[in-house]
């Protein structure tokens, strides 16, 4: 009798040769039940995530760069994430692309909403391509539950008086009532 040979199937890095860093780029002003959950999905197709939130002075960030951190790297440290993908969040002030090489990432991971994110989300990923084509942009659709989520509706409701408790994180919710309670 003849012994079956299981065929051991490989991951993407085997693949190709190489350890596959992503980034996710994001203001991440306030990190949203969307952003974890593009987050929990990233890490499925990549070796190592990089949450880089933006310095983005221009969108004018209710919360500094160093909360914004504190709140990413607390809400991550809580994802039960589907892989053992390691998760790092990191501060940057670059252009996206020099943030991007000094990380050796060779992967962008950009979340769509809908149909208007893409035309803006399709020019950057054109953009990019132009400054390293080794770097590719993999687009992400947000899951149906969280599709309507943006950090700028979020602040325009707390701001409000609004409940947004089911669009973010419990801390980050605590951290969104204490800013306006100010």
């Amino acid at each position: 009798m003849a012994k079956a040979i299981k065929a051991k199937s490989k991951t993407a890095s085997e693949t190709v040769g190489r350890y596959r860093i992503g980034i996710y780029p994001g203001t991440f002003d306030p990190v949203t039940n969307g952003h974890m959950d593009i987050i929990s999905r990233a890490v499925k197709v990549v070796d190592k995530l990089v949450v880089a939130v933006a310095v983005n002075i221009g969108k004018g960030p209710m919360f500094s760069l160093k909360e914004r951190v504190e709140m990413c790297r607390a809400e991550v440290a809580k994802l039960r994430l589907p892989v053992k993908v390691p998760v790092e969040v990191v501060p940057f002030d670059t252009l996206l692309m020099h943030f991007v090489q000094s990380m050796k990432a060779t992967v962008i991971i950009r979340g769509l909403r809908a149909v208007s994110d893409f035309e803006y989300e399709f020019q950057m990923a054109g953009m990019n391509a132009r400054l390293n084509d080794e770097v590719e942009t993999m687009f992400l659709m947000a899951s149906e539950h969280n599709q309507f989520i943006a950090s700028r509706f979020v602040k325009e409701i707390a701001k409000l008086g609004g409940d947004v408790s089911t669009f973010i994180p419990k801390g980050v919710n605590a951290r969104v009532i204490g800013k306006f309670k100010k």
